[in-house]
């Protein structure tokens, strides 16, 4: 299968890579071109514009950062609607609101075209290693069809029905792991301003009921102010404030995301927004002095 791909950041260069080495031909592109070589040095090859992987590749996947830059590579003078038509899928794997990914499936299947959201849950090692879940909404001939290559970017995709659907569990699912990143951080200089050895605290939790992943994953490069981007800060923050909205427009009172997103802008603000969202550890130690 020879697949597209659109987006060559932290995910799009890992979830690439993985094609190739299992055996995909693909063609990629990048805002910045320089961003394709490495991908061309294990046998990529380059579209010069989204317009022109579409016209190469029946389906064609993108990972793009937020919601201005998925509509921008559609939309745009030789973005993807120039020559998506009949036969060809667009899967957009991004993290957006459901109402871009509406306006964009729409354009899509308006020029002929067949659509699929896809956004995953998973950072930089999950990525690089094909253990994504993929959240997937939309047309389920396209889902199926794209089943070979979510097998090798994931370790379970699920079909969630209409478009919409995917972005919204994606911001829901974000939204909560946001949440907690800030009460562990919290917890974290609490056990350390306490006296407490916050290394036996990372202990405790991985033997109780709260062990997760996350905690077990990022807790020790925290203590050791390593805030390498698997998951960069700034995107964090953005889907906190999707979710956010999504909870205003269906009514839910979210305190505490609002308050978590609160303690991601801070972040921002301190200018580590381009680093590892774990960084707002940070903003819980400058309250410590």
């Amino acid at each position: 299968m020879e697949v597209g791909f659109l987006g060559l950041g932290i995910m799009g260069k890992a979830m690439s890579m993985n094609l190739l080495r299992n055996g995909f031909k693909v063609t990629v592109w990048n805002r910045t071109l320089a961003k394709c070589n490495e991908l061309v040095a294990h046998g990529a090859s380059v579209g010069e514009t989204p317009a022109a992987v579409v016209k190469k590749c029946k389906i064609t996947i993108a990972m793009l950062s937020d919601p201005a830059a998925a509509l921008s590579v559609v939309f745009d003078k030789d973005g993807v609607l120039e020559q998506i038509c009949s036969g060809k899928g667009y899967i957009d794997m991004s993290t957006v609101d459901a109402e871009t990914s509406s306006k964009i499936s729409e354009a899509i299947i308006s020029n002929g075209g067949h659509f699929l959201e896809a956004p995953v849950s998973g950072s930089k090692q999950p990525a690089e290693t094909g253990q994504l879940v993929i959240l997937a909404a939309g047309e389920k001939a396209l889902y199926d069809e794209a089943i070979p290559a979510f097998n090798v970017l994931g370790k379970k995709s699920f079909f969630l029905g209409q478009v919409g659907n995917g972005a919204k569990m994606k911001l829901v699912v974000n939204m909560i792991m946001g949440s907690m990143m800030n009460a562990f951080s919290e917890g974290l200089v609490l056990a350390e301003k306490c006296g407490l050895d916050s290394h036996s605290l990372l202990d405790v939790l991985d033997l109780g009921g709260m062990a997760n992943p996350m905690f077990r994953g990022k807790g020790p490069a925290m203590l050791k102010t390593d805030f390498s981007p698997a998951f960069p800060l700034k995107h964090q923050q953005k889907d906190m404030r999707l979710a956010l909205s999504l909870g205003d427009e269906n009514a839910v009172s979210m305190p505490v995301a609002a308050a978590a997103n609160e303690a991601f802008k801070k972040a921002r603000s301190m200018g580590l927004g381009d680093l590892d969202f774990s960084a707002v550890y940070e903003t819980v130690k400058i309250t410590k002095q």
